[in-house]
């Protein structure tokens, strides 16, 4: 977000605080599906279930001891441009970021349907970083990158938060649904035993039984991970790709 000058003022910022604590005049709304941001003001909020997706780059710490930041910028360039276009592909996706090498989506599901579409986007970023790296061979990039896949299932808070009148704003997610998806991302491809993608115990329980049968039961975790790529993109990479 872009500044907006304006100068700040104790008074006024007392005043604010007192409200939003202690003000009568805000109201969090249970829905079946979250609405889109336009309907969101400084007083009001939804609830509902919803599904996260959080993929993020395996020790991206360590990515600058490899290349020099014109090529780092390149690779997170290709790498976030893609991720986005794969979560946008989504029609249910609620809200889509990136934060700094990773990226995030919320995507409403109403039904079992719409969460198996939810794992086929993460498999879909899985294949997607095979492609990466071979383009990335291709072009010389000698360190390939490596990702954690996180998806959850639960129940969201959604409000709007910033400076009410400045146009500095954004949506906030409240809830365990996001925050697990990312732990979940941060444990994929944590070791060389733990595949890619990693979903919680209740996203698996709402996936059909032929997704299921590709994850498996992490006992150190209480999570199911696997190693699950798309059918189509790998037959294109088959074909594109040697």
């Amino acid at each position: 977000m872009d500044s907006n000058y304006r100068a700040y003022n104790h008074v006024d910022s007392a005043r604010r605080i007192k409200e939003y604590l202690t003000g009568t005049t805000q109201t969090f709304e249970e829905v079946d599906a979250l609405p889109d941001r336009d309907k969101l003001t400084f007083s009001n909020g939804f609830y509902a279930y919803c599904s996260a997706i959080f993929v993020d780059i395996r020790e991206s710490s360590k990515l600058p001891s490899h290349y020099k930041r014109p090529r780092l910028a390149r690779i997170y360039r290709a790498y976030l441009s893609e991720l986005v276009a794969i979560f946008n592909g989504d029609p249910n996706a609620r809200e889509i970021n990136i934060a700094g090498d990773a990226a995030w989506a919320v995507i409403n599901t109403p039904y079992t349907s719409d969460i198996n579409s939810v794992f086929a986007l993460g498999f879909r970023a899985n294949s997607m970083a095979k492609v990466l790296n071979y383009e990335m061979k291709k072009a010389s990039y000698g360190h390939p990158i490596e990702i954690g896949v996180g998806m959850s299932y639960g129940r969201a808070l959604m409000i709007k938060a910033g400076y009410n009148g400045s146009k500095i704003n954004d949506v906030v997610y409240m809830g365990d649904v996001v925050n697990e998806a990312a732990k979940l991302a941060n444990y994929g491809n944590s070791s060389w035993n733990v595949p890619a993608l990693v979903t919680s115990e209740v996203f698996y329980n709402n996936l059909d039984e032929h997704n299921q049968g590709l994850l498996k039961y992490d006992y150190s975790r209480s999570c199911y991970t696997g190693d699950v790529i798309s059918t189509e993109m790998q037959e294109w990479f088959d074909e594109n790709c040697k």
